[in-house]
């Protein structure tokens, strides 16, 4: 069983149009909603993998309870913290050569009694998987804080769930990513900007990211998954430092295809070549589907992706993290 973490969830409206024209009234030819939130998406993942998962999120108002439902639809059960506000809406407008304008929502100021509930309840998960067969190996930490949480939150809720003995992996980035290394989380998952962000300055190459992992690590990550775009992936551990990709043909959207990643990564048992593959094979799957549709077993194609311990330092990123 893997167990999610949402801070800041949220309620995913994404419309396609034929063009953004600002200024003009667009009509969408399609629309979908779903429920969002960076650890939503890795437990929605992880279900259409066939897998069990629990979502702990805080959620407030009708949004919240729509986010609920969706996902109880999905056959993911939810760990709800109740709040006093409401949970936010974003948008999502999807072009058809795969540009995305999103425009996010701060979310509700969750109260220190709010926060320390949303700790207590994570803890009680743990405890309650731990009675079970399928025990919560691994505990997905993602997304942004929302306002009420100093930065420092990540970091205890990493250090309270290692004492419970269970495994962290961490997508945040900014402060909250920072402050969290120091209680070394098992993997942190940035993407290219995200990992420029930590190391404070800009990656050219792949080579470049890599340094970037590397000092991630020596701050105390065990290992780092970052996400490259369309160039590929990065795995730096004890293990070795590994570099996957996969040719896509067209992008229809890249809403959660990190999150995609992630939980292919944890699926696969969150180590080691195998574990970057599935990452791999879940990421170009998911920018093949519509808005943040999570990818299941028959999108995924194994065949076309390559994973290499000869890993292309001089190879310049299509997209140039500054």
């Amino acid at each position: 069983m893997i167990l999610t973490v949402t801070p800041n969830p949220s309620l995913d409206r994404t419309y396609e149009v034929p063009a953004l024209d600002r200024g003009d009234v667009l009509r969408a030819t399609a629309e979908r909603v779903d429920p969002g939130g960076k650890g939503v998406n890795v437990s929605r993942a992880v279900a259409a993998a066939g897998r069990r998962t629990v979502a702990v999120l805080p959620l407030g108002g009708a949004p919240g309870a729509l986010v609920a439902a969706l996902l109880a639809e999905q056959g993911i059960e939810v760990a709800p913290v109740a709040l006093s506000g409401t949970t936010r809406s974003n948008i999502a407008l999807a072009e058809p050569d795969g540009t995305l304008t999103k425009i996010n929502a701060p979310g509700p100021e969750l109260t220190a009694a709010e926060s320390e509930a949303l700790l207590t309840t994570i803890r009680a998960q743990i405890s309650a998987s731990t009675r079970q067969a399928d025990a919560a190996g691994w505990i997905a930490c993602c997304g942004s804080l929302p306002r009420g949480l100093a930065p420092d939150w990540y970091a205890e809720l990493v250090a309270r769930a290692h004492r419970a003995g269970a495994r962290i992996a961490l997508d945040t980035s900014g402060p909250s990513l920072l402050a969290a290394l120091r209680e070394r989380p098992d993997v942190v998952k940035p993407n290219a900007e995200e990992l420029a962000q930590a190391v404070g300055r800009p990656l050219a190459t792949v080579g470049d990211a890599v340094k970037a992992a590397e000092e991630l690590r020596a701050y105390g990550a065990r290992s780092v998954l970052a996400s490259l775009g369309a160039d590929g992936q990065l795995l730096v551990s004890d293990a070795g430092t590994y570099f996957g990709s996969a040719a896509v043909a067209a992008v229809r959207s890249n809403v959660g295809a990190g999150d995609a990643s992630l939980a292919g990564f944890l699926v696969a048992g969150g180590e080691g070549p195998e574990a970057l593959a599935a990452a791999v094979a879940h990421g170009a799957a998911a920018v093949r589907l519509p808005g943040s549709v999570m990818p299941s077993p028959g999108d995924l194609d194994h065949s076309a992706v390559r994973v290499t311990a000869d890993v292309p330092l001089d190879r310049s990123l299509t997209e140039p993290a500054r």
